[in-house]
């Protein structure tokens, strides 16, 4: 495996590991009823471990392997004194710093007792989540329009994370709703769900179109380009949640009297689907986020 391939990979598993976490967190600790949030906090808390293990790994893989795709291969990831001078000397280097030590905060709240748990670690998440926009095509601007760029990347990925992180406890909030004494709770976590949700779409969409005319300047039309191919899969990929979204919300929603049962299942296998096509997203971001925007 190159270190292309390898950062790649870790950048993937990186974001959607935060992504899922952010959005998660703070889905049941803002929206959801208490009782219910606690039920369903305790049902992920396997999946909560795991994606705090993997984040914090991921972290501490990013340097060699941001040391190796710099420098001359494999044999770099291990050397010292190279790994120091992209430490120190490189913008890459002081992202990855700053990264670090939302990281160890992130593990830090992962320790806290369980009632103030999900809100710590839904800021922790947030901050991690929000200090990516340090590592990508905005920092090679510079100025106000710098600064607009990585403001504009921070809205996009907290508004794309709390809409796709959002989705994993969805799951069994709707699971929820078979149950009298869930019910009312449940139906009133996906309320809560059904308005924010609309602004995270639009901020999603706004902030993605506004990233691509900053970093293009017009949209992706030339096919050639490996970046703009892998773009506009993401676009495509983006696009398709926000149907299955709008059909969610304002299709099978209002069926829900008529036969909770059968639309039920429909918005679980929906919701399942948007996790997929989120993660896909996500893949394609993490590779066309190393190639030369052109």
């Amino acid at each position: 495996m190159s270190p292309d391939t390898a950062l790649a990979l870790c950048r993937f598993l990186h974001d959607a590991s935060v992504m899922l976490l952010w959005g998660g967190c703070a889905y049941l600790a803002w929206l959801v009823p208490r009782e219910l949030a606690e039920a369903v906090g305790r049902r992920l808390r396997t999946l909560t471990i795991v994606a705090v293990a993997v984040a914090v790994a991921t972290v501490l893989l990013a340097l060699p392997l941001e040391t190796a795709e710099i420098g001359e291969g494999w044999n770099d990831a291990i050397d010292l004194e190279t790994i120091h001078d992209v430490l120190f000397g490189t913008t890459v280097g002081s992202a990855w710093m700053a990264q670090f030590l939302c990281a160890l905060v992130l593990a830090g709240a992962a320790l806290v007792r369980w009632r103030a748990r999900l809100v710590a670690m839904a800021v922790a998440s947030g901050l991690l989540l929000a200090s990516l926009a340090l590592t990508g095509h905005a920092v090679m601007q510079s100025g106000w329009t710098g600064a607009g760029h990585i403001a504009n990347d921070i809205v996009h990925v907290l508004a794309g994370g709390a809409w796709l992180g959002a989705l994993i406890p969805l799951l069994p909030v709707l699971a929820a709703l078979s149950n009298p004494a869930r019910r009312s709770d449940a139906g009133r976590a996906l309320r809560r769900f059904s308005n924010v949700g609309h602004a995270a779409v639009a901020l999603v969409l706004a902030s993605g179109l506004i990233n691509t005319l900053l970093i293009l300047g017009h949209l992706p039309l030339d096919w050639s380009s490996p970046y703009q191919q892998l773009l506009t899969a993401k676009i495509v990929l983006v696009a398709v949640m926000t149907g299955l979204a709008i059909v969610n919300r304002y299709v099978f929603v209002p069926m829900m009297k008529r036969s909770r049962i059968n639309v039920t299942a429909a918005l679980r296998f929906a919701t399942i689907a948007e996790i997929a096509l989120g993660l896909g997203a996500i893949g394609a971001v993490s590779v066309f986020g190393m190639l030369e925007p052109q």
